[in-house]
């Protein structure tokens, strides 16, 4: 019998699917190595391997064989996914064009040495793009953005999907978001386009311009809009949810109770940045940049025209972030707004995830511990551990968008399939 790679139940899948990749055809106790083999849009080859053993039958089943060394060890179904790393250094794997997948080459090879000897192989094409959702270019009014619309009439809960301070267009969270059931809309506010690479100012009224354009849309419910924010959009997210009465929910990844970097101006009002100074960042011999103690003491009085208001607001708000962020105290921000919402009688969900970094993902997108940030032009350290932030990213995933389903429409998480 030939040796057979499947990976199941298709090989055909969203990216955010877990599968189950098995081998079939090897002889008893055969000692082989698999081999993940990724080559994104800009022709950077990502890696992952292995080493395994057969069981009696023959075959391999990653659900229950443990690896036994390699990028990880131990019984992890997805490792071949979350352990893909570049050979050049400071790579980060991200998806551009949500139009085409990620092709995953799946490759099992003869004995735990110089995997000459090709045993066999497969392909695993992973999408953002679930079958019947549209993607549609949003330039209305001064809005750049992207709308993602499921299939079907409707109406579905309606998100406002936000990045970081690296600016630019992100879809494919939201594209992966749509996919399962939600109308999203990905909004660009920096470094894209027209828009400036690092704002003198944010105006609220442009994110109220996005509330307004999604709330109008008939494919999306009535209930209310959701909000996620990564980072510096972590804490936009949150001043919506404040100031906006529209925002109904609004989860925070790696963020921060206070408006940074950049002032924020509502109407009649201006929230400065958080005090910083840069003389206080880091640099390593190889050149990368630890920009954790630049900001000012968060307790200090002369920072608190910084926090955002978070207790007037009627929404519901979910904080995520990871014990292991070496780009800013994400956890520290994100612990102190948590108490200064319960302080106020007010509920909140906060998780805290020992081992992980800043860039809090979809599931199986591999860790990236240190890349160019694209506004700033510098190498820049994200922290977290390989193995812990994977398993956080899956926490997470789930997390959001049970407390989305929860406080948007009330109901459980659908099943949705590519």
């Amino acid at each position: 019998m030939a040796v057979q790679v499947s990976v199941l139940p298709s090989s055909r899948c969203l990216f955010d699917d877990p599968v189950q990749i098995c081998v079939a055809g090897l002889q008893p106790q055969q000692a082989v190595t698999l081999r993940a083999s990724l080559l994104d849009e800009s022709g950077e080859l990502f890696q992952a391997h292995a080493r395994y053993r057969a069981g009696s039958s023959g075959e391999l089943d990653l659900s229950r064989s443990p690896a036994l060394g390699g990028s990880y060890s131990g019984v992890e179904p997805m490792g071949l996914l979350w352990s893909l790393q570049s050979k050049a250094p400071y790579k980060r794997l991200a998806k551009r064009n949500v139009l085409t997948p990620f092709c995953v080459d799946l490759e099992v090879y003869e004995g735990h040495g110089d995997m000459s000897q090709l045993l066999g192989k497969c392909t695993n094409e992973r999408w953002f793009l679930g079958e019947g959702v549209k993607r549609i270019l949003v330039r209305e009014g001064r809005l750049k953005a992207t709308l993602f619309l499921p299939p079907g009439p409707g109406p579905f809960p309606g998100l406002i999907d936000l990045y970081g301070s690296g600016g630019g267009l992100v879809e494919y969270r939201a594209s992966l978001l749509s996919s399962r059931g939600f109308v999203t809309l990905a909004l660009a506010y920096m470094a894209f386009e027209d828009l400036p690479a690092m704002p003198e100012i944010l105006e609220l009224a442009y994110f109220e311009e996005a509330v307004n354009f999604l709330q109008k849309q008939p494919q999306v419910k009535d209930t209310g809009i959701g909000v996620l924010g990564l980072s510096k959009g972590a804490d936009l997210a949150l001043s919506m949810a404040t100031f906006l009465p529209g925002i109904k929910a609004a989860v925070s990844v790696s963020g921060s109770g206070l408006n940074c970097f950049i002032p924020l101006q509502g109407n009649g009002f201006t929230i400065p940045p958080h005090p910083c100074d840069f003389g206080r960042m880091k640099i390593s011999e190889s050149g990368l940049v630890d920009f954790s103690d630049v900001l000012d003491d968060h307790r200090d009085p002369a920072t608190w025209d910084c926090r955002i208001p978070m207790e007037r607001s009627t929404a519901k708000f979910l904080f995520l972030s990871g014990e292991d962020d070496m780009n800013w105290k994400s956890d520290l921000y994100c612990r102190d707004a948590v108490h200064r919402l319960q302080q106020h009688g007010l509920e909140v969900e906060f998780c805290s995830y020992s081992g992980a970094g800043h860039l809090l993902e979809p599931p199986y997108l591999p860790l990236c511990q240190t890349s160019i940030h694209k506004v700033l032009g510098v190498f820049v350290c994200w922290g977290g551990q390989w193995r812990e932030h994977a398993k956080a990213q899956e926490d997470a995933w789930r997390r959001i968008q049970a407390f989305f389903w929860q406080h948007l429409v009330d109901s459980d998480i659908p099943k949705s399939k590519l």
